[in-house]
């Protein structure tokens, strides 16, 4: 363990990464009830034990509750693609049994939902079917799904308005929300991604407001902190994007303060959704530190 990693721990009051942390430890003197927001955890935040073997999706729920005390999962397709009704039924039998909620799902890698070329993005479409009713059967309010493809902005702009539109009129008979997250290309500017929902004009397509993800390209970044302000007014869940921390416990990158303000003079009160994505903390210490950053921030609302 470096000397940076181990100072901040010290000063932050966490757990190593290995260790079990005692729910009971957790909840001393803290009430979220006293935050405008509830905390979920964003199981892309373990992808490096997940990826690694050393953590699986069906133990996904058990360990976000005895590590960290949340109980709201948010889950990531990659990690149980292929998955049938007999394991989805398992994965819901575990988080029924830990009386966990299950809040949406994040989908990847099936396809692009902005794809300016009909075929392959009406593919796309109904590549998500399938987890429209994995949402469905889990308890899930959303998938987040992906507007990105190639095209100019005017182009690529139609081709989602289309695409989303498509899959949210199936997923509204379920009443399962089509979510997009500020996610590279187009996406990650506020403002079209905006212009997009608004016009796809059906209350069960919204946004993921994440607090990073800005990055239109390697060299264009769009401002952050505007890009959430543009996205909170059809916010289904917010994204607590973290990387780093100083000696504070404050995130590098992102003014939390600011960022929540901007949140809850949108008039939100849903689920924020830890998402961490650091290098110098071990990924239980580094969900544990966005936390109580989260905590921190929220109570000072």
């Amino acid at each position: 363990m470096d000397r940076k990693r181990r100072e901040f721990i010290k000063k932050a009051g966490i757990g190593g990464a290995g260790l079990m942390i005692a729910p009971s430890l957790l909840r001393a003197g803290m009430n979220n009830s006293d935050m405008f927001f509830k905390i979920s955890i964003a199981e892309w935040s373990l992808h490096k034990m997940l990826f690694g073997k050393k953590l699986t999706n069906l133990e996904f729920p058990e360990f976000a509750k005895k590590n960290f005390d949340i109980h709201a999962l948010e889950y990531v397709n990659q990690f149980f693609k292929g998955a049938g009704k007999e394991y989805l039924a398992e994965l819901k039998s575990r988080t029924d049994d830990l009386g966990m909620k299950n809040v949406l799902i994040m989908i990847d890698a099936e396809g692009n939902l902005g794809e300016t070329d009909e075929t392959k993005r009406q593919k796309a479409v109904e590549n998500h079917y399938k987890w429209v009713e994995a949402a469905k059967f889990l308890g899930c309010h959303s998938i987040r799904v992906n507007a990105r493809g190639n095209g100019t902005m005017e182009e690529v702009a139609e081709a989602a308005i289309n695409g989303l539109g498509k899959l949210t009129e199936y997923a509204s008979k379920d009443n399962i929300g089509v979510i997009v997250e500020n996610h590279g290309g187009y996406s990650s500017n506020g403002k079209w991604m905006s212009d997009v929902i608004r016009k796809v004009d059906n209350p069960n397509c919204g946004t993921l407001p994440d607090f990073g993800n800005f990055y239109i390209s390697k060299e264009e970044e769009y401002d952050r902190y505007l890009g959430v302000k543009e996205l909170m007014p059809f916010a289904k869940g917010v994204s607590a994007k973290s990387h780093e921390f100083d000696e504070d416990g404050n995130e590098t990158q992102t003014d939390f303060y600011k960022m929540l303000q901007i949140v809850k003079e949108a008039g939100y009160t849903g689920y924020i959704g830890i998402e961490y994505e650091g290098s110098v903390l071990s990924e239980v210490d580094g969900v544990m530190a966005t936390k109580k950053l989260l905590e921190k921030a929220g109570r000072s609302m």
